[in-house]
């Protein structure tokens, strides 16, 4: 259980609201290039600005070191569009331009202070010594949250993409007031915890991609909660699975070992002997031969000499028909080297069979949402996840500190009447 903004009455209130509207930027001239996740934050932003709440915007872009590290200037032009209505930048972050700003709003107005990050104690991660209203006293003691807290009546986080993270703009602020979720972190909590908790059964899980650790973290997990039925594997994750049934992969085991995998074989192997019958691998897979694709059927006798960049189509074809069948589908990382057309074919396809079924769909944020895009389907796909890291930890049954302060909160204010 969380507070969500249905719960108070934000007329007159000044309240702090933490967004993740991190975005893909032009580096030449600081232009942003998708303004999805700034888009997403319309409903929260304008429910309270309607309501008569004074909007004070927290938010950060990219981090130091990297070319997009860039101020909020364009985020607020690209808010502004979205809302219709005005959003004030104010290049500061706690001084004076900053807290006077603040002082002199007028009910609905909305105010977007400087990229957080800007901030060198934004760095800080320990969320393990909690006091208090739940929240790490470390946070909550830093320069700029002891600055702008006295501003502020309540803080609201929609920060979802962010929520695995425990810096001073996501939590600091619960040291001295109500975290609240907003309307992104209210329907992200609820949509991956019934998929998790309750899901409608058949359920399978699709998981792909790069990063083999996280997702075998969350086959780990829904399958000792038994909240799936199948896992179907794709990517490297499905090439780790193979390894550890004995298939003889060759130079992509060169490429598991260069990534820091070698460990994740031990672990399917393991999996394999406790859960095989529900842990479904390719059949045939897609070579990349001098940049062809050639498609070959697996065998334990045969011998894989060339990178395999993608799934076959006897798998894709076997795969869809147990997506067919399900009624809980969760997809995360793509099936192959989709940036090369000739290796998009099984994450393509794996998409438009998990939209043509009749299941609940959810896909995790990331290069699967960006390919759900290129090939026309997002629309189609029930739930997209604002959050890729932040997803994939949910579903893995990690603690993500934005969401354990939120449960925290709920518990300790919902004991004083608020």
């Amino acid at each position: 259980m969380f507070l969500t903004i249905d719960d108070f009455d934000f007329e007159g209130k000044a309240v702090a609201l933490r967004v993740d509207i991190n975005s893909p930027m032009d580096v030449n001239n600081h232009t942003i290039l998708d303004d999805t996740r700034i888009r997403a934050c319309k409903s929260t932003i304008k429910e309270l600005s309607n309501n008569g709440a004074k909007v004070v915007i927290l938010a950060h872009q990219s981090r130091p070191g990297k070319k997009d590290f860039t101020p909020l200037h364009a985020h607020a032009q690209k808010l502004s569009e979205s809302l219709g209505s005005e959003v004030y930048y104010v290049d500061d972050l706690f001084g004076s331009h900053a807290t006077n700003s603040i002082k002199r709003m007028a009910d609905g107005d909305i105010l977007l202070l400087e990229n957080v990050r800007f901030y060198s104690e934004e760095v800080l991660k320990d969320w393990n010594n909690w006091e208090g209203i739940s929240c790490p006293k470390k946070q909550g003691k830093t320069i700029m949250i002891k600055q702008l807290h006295s501003l502020f009546d309540y803080f609201i986080n929609d920060a979802f993409a962010a929520a695995h993270r425990a810096q001073p703009s996501l939590v600091g602020l619960a040291y001295y007031m109500p975290v609240i979720a907003g309307k992104i972190m209210e329907k992200e909590i609820k949509t991956l915890d019934k998929i998790i908790k309750n899901p409608d059964k058949p359920s399978i899980f699709i998981l792909g991609g790069a990063k083999a650790d996280d997702s075998i973290e969350v086959i780990k997990n829904v399958l000792k909660n038994n909240s799936t039925d199948r896992i179907l594997t794709t990517g490297i994750v499905a090439n780790i699975f193979l390894i550890a049934k004995g298939y003889d992969l060759g130079p992509n085991k060169d490429v598991i070992r260069d990534m820091g995998y070698l460990d994740q074989i031990g672990i399917a192997k393991d999996l394999l002997e406790t859960y095989g019958d529900k842990i479904e691998t390719p059949i045939d897979v897609a070579l990349n031969i001098e940049g062809q694709r050639e498609e070959m059927e697996l065998s334990l006798e045969k011998r894989i000499i060339y990178p395999i960049h993608d799934i076959g189509t006897k798998t894709i074809d076997y795969y869809g028909d147990i997506i067919g069948e399900s009624k809980t589908i969760v997809a995360n990382g793509p099936a192959g080297v989709f940036e090369n057309k000739n290796f998009l074919k099984g994450t393509a396809e794996i998409l438009y069979a998990i939209t043509k079924s009749k299941a609940f769909t959810v896909i995790g944020g990331g290069h699967l949402s960006a390919v759900a895009g290129i090939v026309g389907v997002s629309k189609d796909i029930d739930h997209i996840s604002t959050g890729g890291g932040a997803c994939i930890e949910f579903l893995a049954g990690k603690k993500l500190p934005v969401i354990e302060l939120l449960k925290k909160s709920y518990k300790e204010y919902k004991k004083i009447g608020i």
